[in-house]
């Protein structure tokens, strides 16, 4: 890929401060098992100096965000407002039920944003219905509460239909967060996807993932960063890029997500209503017992090894950049 002189300008103006953020998911094994909790995270984003973090109201099971008491949220908020991190909640679901249990958290914890997507069974038309529905709830609702709000693509629905999702929710403060391979399920190209969304794009989540083709669609598995399918540097590039007076692209989570499998959702051959099939939020499956420990042991080396990878791509792109001035 070619750095164009303007889009040097810009990389080397953003690079060195780009907003890197931890993913819980990255963990989602040790949290699984309660050996990574909430609170650590936070630990381990400021201790690699990262900006903040991005954490599900689930992820550490019975000590989870949800599970905390007002005082044990004040206390995770001070924190993280001691190490100067700053915090993304994320639900997987676009229930009103469960948005509100997100942003009440996210309230609490002094957060700045909060992530969603849509979980529902049924033919294309009413999903879609069912979503601009909560949506709707979503903008009368904390339309003016100080959050943002991102909706993820993840998985089912395409490119263009997340488009005509935010533009016609008439909510300023609703926009996108593009996923390095959730679109691969949906029947689309990275790359395509992400210039569809790219107007709309504010936060990312980086991971990497070997395509696997299946009947008339696609699956993907998470894998290692730098061991996948997925275009890496140059859809971390064109992200960077985005914005002309300032960085459209807000936070990039580092989600690490190895054995992770997702099946396909959208087919070649399905028609202007495809039926939409109900699924379970995303989990990687524990492994048996004996395996455990070191399993628990290598997602942290995991979560580590793609800090660095992305460090060295990063580092790999200002190089490009200053060569192209």
């Amino acid at each position: 890929m070619t750095i164009k002189k303007h889009n040097a300008s810009k990389i080397l103006s953003r690079i060195d401060k780009l907003p890197l953020y931890l993913h819980a998911y990255a963990y989602h094994l040790n949290m699984r098992v309660e050996r990574i909790l909430p609170n650590d995270l936070l630990d381990i984003a400021h201790q690699q100096k990262l900006s903040g973090v991005k954490i599900h109201v689930l992820d550490g099971e019975s000590r989870a965000l949800q599970n905390m008491s007002d005082i044990e949220l004040a206390a995770f908020k001070d924190k993280a407002h001691r190490l100067n991190l700053d915090v993304n909640i994320e639900t997987s679901s676009s229930d009103k039920k469960d948005i509100d249990l997100a942003v009440d958290i996210a309230l609490k914890t002094g957060s700045s944003s909060v992530r969603f997507y849509p979980r529902y069974e049924g033919h294309l038309q009413d999903v879609m219905a069912y979503v601009t529905e909560d949506i709707r709830y979503l903008r009368d609702s904390y339309a003016a509460c100080g959050l943002t709000f991102v909706i993820e693509q993840h998985e089912d629905l395409t490119s263009a239909e997340l488009m005509t999702l935010v533009q016609q929710s008439g909510m300023p403060n609703l926009s996108i967060l593009f996923d390095f391979a959730n679109m691969i399920n949906a029947n689309e190209k990275p790359l395509e996807a992400l210039e569809t969304l790219s107007p709309l794009i504010t936060q990312v989540h980086i991971k990497d993932a070997q395509i696997v083709k299946e009947s008339a669609g696609f699956g993907h598995r998470a894998c290692a960063s730098g061991q996948g399918d997925m275009p890496f540097k140059e859809m971390l590039t064109r992200l960077i890029c985005l914005g002309e007076e300032q960085p459209q692209v807000i936070s990039y989570g580092l989600e690490e997500e190895v054995d992770y499998y997702a099946p396909p959702f959208r087919f070649d051959n399905e028609g202007e209503n495809p039926w939409i099939p109900w699924r379970q939020m995303s989990e990687t499956p524990l492994p048996e017992a004996k395996h455990l420990e070191a399993r628990l042991i290598q997602e942290k080396e995991d979560a580590l090894n793609q800090l660095r990878f992305v460090r060295r791509v990063l580092n790999e792109i200002k190089t490009e950049a200053l060569g192209s001035i």
